[in-house]
């Protein structure tokens, strides 16, 4: 009897290489025929780092991504608001890492494949549903392009890690309807372009309305970088969007944005390529697990992309399920028990992204100080400014002492 995982994604990939590392047995069904290295960049905050060097994936990470040196926030003029470190640098025993979403999840794949069998993944399944009996769960599947029905598969336990328009969740929650549209759209593009401040920061500028981040996720050694921007803007409810994006949608909102320490127009009209996304979220659920099934990541707990702790929450997830089977069982009261430690935190980080999370200084300032200002400390003081970042990784669940001091959450 197996673990049944839907969704071949960085929640459902870490379950599985979690419940590998602890010998628990598990099956993992996917909708797309292949998987393919997808999205743009993301970051990964120690809480999370923590769980992947605990499953081995050290250098691994250190090939793919950058460890992360310092976050700072910038006025719409492109002046310094407030920069802190991050990672090892700030005092984690962990490093915060910026990487391409792609390139993480092709290397949880890998990973899973050479240490668990290409057995264990089977692409092209797409959950449509599920029956319990008293022994556990029939999964049904169909082929997502044709529609054909794929043989049942039975487990002890179903985890729905199917994404934001989760297949679980809809049939969990019928009235729940479309993920919730903040109003705010993102424009995002990979450029390769040149080092800017430390090489590793992560710069956030404008505000909630009109903002700009960017990060480096590789470093090709030369004095270049390869760079992960995203462009937000805030727009009126009617608007309409394609996923392809249009220089002349954005581009003009930031034609000025030209800084001593970045020149963001070049790196706008420079990207290899431009996706537009609508940015969406999840109200907060009441519950995840019913019966012997529950979700986890995006499926539980969508939230919008500001403090970078999607996937990170994702990975969290997979590894206390995974101490709660080892635990309980393979059953419902395993399930249960996930849900007790991780829904009520994860629902707050929600609301707090809602409210901007630690972003809120950009608007702050923007209110305070329109026209730019001499000394940021006329405006918000350090001691604001630290409370604002101290308050927002409480929250999220990496508060540096407190992280490096708590056990692993699995013990081996």
């Amino acid at each position: 009897m197996t673990v049944l995982i839907a969704g071949a994604g960085i929640g459902g990939l870490t379950l599985g290489l979690s419940l590998h590392q602890q010998g628990i047995p598990f099956h993992i069904v996917e909708a797309v025929e292949k998987l393919r290295p997808m999205g743009v960049g993301i970051n990964l905050q120690p809480h999370a780092v923590r769980e992947l060097f605990e499953l081995g994936l050290e250098p691994e990470l250190d090939a793919i991504g950058l460890r992360t040196e310092e976050v700072a926030y910038f006025s719409a003029r492109g002046q310094s608001i407030w920069s802190e470190p991050r990672g090892m640098d700030a005092g984690y025993h962990w490093p915060q890492y910026s990487i391409h979403r792609g390139a993480l999840q092709m290397l949880l794949f890998r990973t899973l494949v050479d240490r668990a069998g290409a057995g264990v993944i089977q692409t092209g399944a797409a959950l449509t549903g599920w029956d319990e009996d008293r022994h556990g769960v029939w999964v049904h599947l169909a082929n997502r392009k044709s529609g054909t029905a794929l043989d049942d598969v039975h487990g002890e336990v179903l985890i729905a890690c199917d994404g934001i328009n989760s297949v679980a969740r809809a049939r969990l929650y019928p009235d729940e309807g479309a993920a919730v549209w903040s109003g705010t759209m993102m424009w995002r593009g990979v450029t390769d372009g040149p080092r800017f401040l430390t090489g590793r920061s992560m710069a956030m500028a404008g505000r909630s309305a009109q903002k700009f981040v960017c990060y480096p996720m590789q470093d090709h050694g030369d004095g270049r970088m390869r760079i992960n921007w995203i462009a937000d803007l805030a727009l009126p409810p009617d608007s309409d969007w394609t996923r392809e994006g249009r220089l002349s949608d954005f581009a003009p909102a930031f034609a000025d944005w030209q800084f001593d320490w970045l020149n963001i127009p070049w790196l706008i009209h420079h990207a290899d390529r431009i996706w537009e996304f609508p940015m969406v979220d999840r109200d907060p659920l009441p519950a995840w697990s019913f019966g012997r099934v529950t979700l986890l990541g995006d499926a539980a707990h969508a939230m919008y992309p500001i403090g970078s702790n999607g996937a990170s929450q994702a990975i969290l997830d997979a590894r206390v399920l995974t101490r709660e089977l080892l635990r309980h069982g393979r059953g419902a009261a395993a399930l249960q028990a996930y849900e007790a430690d991780r829904r009520e935190t994860v629902n707050a980080l929600v609301l707090a992204t809602r409210g901007d999370g630690p972003d809120t200084v950009l608007d702050i300032v923007a209110e305070r100080a329109p026209d730019g200002f001499g000394k940021i400390d006329d405006v918000m003081s350090a001691a604001d400014l630290r409370d604002v970042a101290a308050r927002y990784k409480s929250v999220a669940g990496f508060d540096i002492d407190i992280l490096n001091a708590r056990a692993p959450l699995i013990e081996f």
